[in-house]
């Protein structure tokens, strides 16, 4: 069990693949998007990839979602490690409490979370097996506790063998297991969205 870098927030393994593609990570949008057409869905448990995903928001626009659980994960991180290591293992998907309508509608979609278990969270990965995403543009961002995107950027891509994946942004947050909750403010906050900006420019995605 690997859990150095297991919660933080802002925000495997034999599981169901959706009809999620092919990953092309050096790609950009060369044109500029209108904001009815972008999604960003996060999730985000001490609120570092939720001030992430408004970074985002702030720049693109669009619609933005925060993934919730029909049954929420235990407050208590012990209990939440040991939950989810299981989910893990068991390739347990929890069923979503959050409903996304007429998902087809939008061509760009930013999904965001943090690396627990050095892996993507088992409700990012019910999202990406419950929706079709083919045929979109799949942006993923990420907050971590210092040891990177771990395999989670990876399953994304084979969560999602029929969309374009541009490349990721990836952010140290919060360090859950050492007390330390949420960073995005003062110094922090400024510099990722200096970064977050830049990343943006660099895919090309503009208003």
């Amino acid at each position: 069990m690997q859990f150095l870098n297991y919660l933080l927030v802002g925000i495997l393994f034999i599981i169901p693949i959706s009809a999620c593609s092919q990953a092309n990570e050096n790609k950009t949008l060369d044109q500029a998007i209108k904001s009815d057409d972008v999604l960003i869905v996060y999730l985000s448990r001490t609120n570092n990839t939720q001030a992430v995903a408004k970074m985002i928001y702030e720049e693109v626009g669009g619609e933005i979602v925060e993934l919730e659980l029909k049954t929420p994960y235990p407050e208590d991180y012990e209990a939440i490690v040991s939950q989810v290591d299981q989910e893990n293992e068991t390739s347990y998907l929890p069923p979503l409490k959050t409903e996304i309508k007429n998902i087809q509608k939008y061509d760009i979609i930013f999904i965001g979370f943090p690396t627990w278990d050095m892996q993507l969270p088992p409700p990012m990965k019910s999202f990406l097996t419950k929706y079709d995403l083919s045929g979109k543009t799949v942006i993923p961002f990420n907050t971590n506790a210092g040891y990177g995107v771990g395999s989670s950027f990876n399953t994304v891509k084979e969560l999602c063998p029929e969309s374009t994946i541009l490349e990721g942004y990836s952010t140290k947050g919060g360090v859950e297991r050492d007390g330390i909750y949420f960073v995005m403010e003062g110094e922090k906050r400024k510099e990722v969205k200096g970064e977050v900006k830049d990343w943006l420019e660099s895919l090309h995605i503009m208003k």
